[in-house]
């Protein structure tokens, strides 16, 4: 099933992105908008997934290690590079941040109530939360941010990714603590994960105005430009990896909350914050994406139905093919 699902959007990826497509978009610009976000956009996300997922487990490579040089170097340097020149007023900073923790709760809430309302056992409603709470803002939506709202919005995406990043990270490790009777360390972890501890360097030089030497600004530059093209084939090679898939009925309600009822919120409270032009676009992208793959890590690490987590960080994605070409053209 699952290799039958992944081939067919893949390779409908493939053929969508090759050189003849390319050569006919260009000399036919009147194609319809749908068509041409789907290929210029969409496309070159899913062909580097792609990438990942055919090639990885051929060259034998484990996603562990993708994981942690991501984790621990490019995204850290990406985060400190960003935001250390930024230019974005601190006053948006603030308003993104109240955004996104009223989305979360209001996500979390949503999920929960829905868990509890189709009688679903405290295991599978905290599950629910998880995928409600952590679309997957890093490999899927900075790339895609980058690619149809051009480069100005990329700081835009990264202040998203940061605050996504936090509370997605505190309300899914809380949901499994509060399920499993585990204690409050766990997420008092979550604030020194490798991508927080670099923010705090970098807002010094963003508040203080002070120059980043030129030889810290040029590493960190380098190794932050690897971050998206790094972690999209390493979603690729995750997605490989994945054994066990069962596609239920509630596989389908927790994809709908992330891919559905997660920009539909967004866009619903965007007007209450004040949110406006690429803040708006960027910020309503970045909640439309899939599941992250973390939230798989964070249920097979709590034992939290991490087949059901799985599946739906798969199904997801390859939905998100459909949903985000059509969100695509009307942002």
């Amino acid at each position: 099933m699952r290799t039958l699902l992944l081939l067919a959007i893949f390779l409908g990826s493939f053929i969508a992105g090759s050189g003849f497509v390319g050569w006919f978009v260009q000399d036919n610009p009147g194609l319809p908008p749908l068509i041409q976000v789907f290929l210029n956009t969409i496309t070159p996300i899913f062909l580097l997934v792609a990438i990942g997922y055919f090639v990885g487990p051929r060259l034998e490579v484990q996603s562990r290690s993708l994981t942690k040089i991501a984790y621990f170097v490019f995204v850290p340097a990406f985060i400190f590079s960003t935001i250390s020149n930024a230019t974005v007023p601190g006053s948006l900073f603030l308003l993104i941040l109240s955004f996104t923790l009223v989305l979360q709760l209001s996500m979390a809430t949503i999920a929960g109530l829905t868990g509890v309302l189709l009688r679903r056992p405290k295991e599978t409603v905290a599950a629910f939360i998880m995928v409600a709470v952590f679309p997957n803002v890093g490999n899927f939506g900075l790339g895609i941010v980058e690619f149809h709202l051009g480069t100005e919005a990329v700081l835009l995406a990264a202040v998203y990714f940061l605050t996504v990043s936090m509370t997605s990270f505190t309300i899914s490790v809380a949901a499994a603590n509060l399920v499993r009777h585990g204690g409050l360390s766990a997420v008092l972890q979550v604030f020194r994960t490798p991508a927080l501890l670099a923010l705090w360097p970098a807002l010094a030089f963003y508040i203080s105005g002070v120059e980043v030497p030129l030889l810290l600004e040029r590493m960190t530059g380098l190794l932050g430009q690897a971050m998206v093209p790094v972690m999209l084939v390493t979603l690729g090679v995750q997605l490989a990896e994945i054994e066990e898939i069962q596609i239920t009925w509630e596989v389908w309600v927790a994809t709908g909350l992330r891919l559905l009822v997660g920009p539909g919120i967004a866009v619903l409270l965007m007007p209450l914050f004040g949110l406006e032009g690429i803040a708006r676009a960027a910020g309503v992208l970045q909640f439309a994406m899939p599941a992250a793959v973390l939230v798989a890590i964070v249920a097979m690490e709590h034992n939290l139905q991490p087949a059901f987590a799985t599946t739906t960080v798969l199904v997801s994605t390859m939905l998100s093919l459909l949903t985000l070409t059509v969100l695509l053209t009307l942002v």
